[in-house]
């Protein structure tokens, strides 16, 4: 199908399949043809209009992210979509400024969209945030996520000594394992005790660093078992926008809690960690499962996601 485009015209509501012409690239810009654009949590939020980017102007196409061809080669490119004015990677042809154009290698585009800004967030918050080091021993909540599941296997990748994963449902459990934890958790409780319990006699002596996409009861459990000066990076807030920590658990252990956002990357960062995200793609050491969907399919494969019923990552693909 050529000249298609998903494109919100009302906050809330899932993007409609319509008919457009490719753009005309201004200067300094490139036409990119769209391979795969993948439906992301951030695509999600930022078309509530409940964000904190505020409500985007309406029609526009969503994603934030895509992989295709530019000039002969593939590329993947970001887009602020939903964030900014300006359309994004659901559509047949977008066009993006050339310097923001990431050349990747021979990697399949349907996996590489589905793992794009997840495994950024992952790799970032773990090697430059978190600041982890050969032999520690790390936590990842969240872990049957896209974010999780790549944090998982680049935290291996980095000689981590030891990953405790973390998931609710026996599905996510199992998506942990396979990314290769060492042990699995389970997320089943809203009391802290209970899951620090669980975290504590799930590590190895204490940890060094707990990877958070979840926050609330999940973030303060998994900080009980990090060792005196551990630290905490949080990616989001899943379960929840406020944590019960005590002033004596911080104080007592000294932990360093710090928040992770890949909006504050430089072009240079991103395209940096992109590149290592996609050669261990390549290279098959880094996956996630993920399903693909036509352009006519991507409405009701939104609608689930946003209904909080999409069970793996959703790539449009042409």
């Amino acid at each position: 199908m050529s000249g298609w485009a998903l494109s919100v015209h009302t906050c809330g509501e899932p993007p409609a399949l319509v008919d457009r012409e490719p753009p005309t690239p201004k200067s300094g810009e490139v036409l990119v043809t769209v391979a795969a654009a993948s439906i992301t949590p951030l695509d999600l939020l930022c078309a509530t209009g409940t964000s904190y980017f505020g409500a985007p102007a309406t029609p526009y196409v969503p994603g934030v992210q895509g992989v295709g061809t530019a000039d002969g080669r593939t590329v993947w490119f970001p887009t602020s979509a939903g964030m900014r004015p300006g359309d994004g990677s659901m559509a047949a042809h977008v066009v993006v400024p050339a310097e923001d154009l990431v050349p990747l290698p021979d990697v399949d585009p349907a996996l590489m969209a589905a793992l794009g800004l997840s495994a950024v967030a992952a790799h970032l918050a773990l090697s430059w945030r978190g600041e982890l080091a050969a032999g520690e021993q790390v936590i990842v909540l969240g872990a049957g996520g896209v974010v999780g599941q790549a944090a998982v296997q680049l935290a291996k990748a980095a000689g981590a000594r030891r990953v405790v994963a973390a998931a609710r449902s026996a599905v996510a459990q199992d998506r942990a394992k396979a990314a290769g934890a060492d042990v699995v958790v389970t997320l089943d409780s809203s009391d802290v005790d209970e899951l620090a319990a669980r975290f504590e006699s799930a590590v190895d002596g204490p940890a060094d660093l707990v990877l958070d996409p979840l926050f609330g009861v999940p973030a303060v459990s998994a900080a009980r078992a990090l060792r005196a000066g551990g630290r905490l990076v949080n990616l989001g807030g899943s379960a929840g926008e406020t944590a019960p920590f005590t002033s004596s658990l911080l104080r007592s252990k000294s932990l360093r809690l710090m928040g992770y956002t890949n909006n504050e990357l430089t072009a240079e960062q991103r395209a940096s960690a992109i590149a290592a995200v996609a050669t261990m793609a390549a290279e098959g050491r880094l996956t996630v499962p993920y399903e693909t969907v036509s352009p006519g399919d991507a409405p009701a494969a939104w609608a689930r996601h946003a209904a909080g019923k999409g069970d793996l990552r959703t790539v449009v693909v042409a």
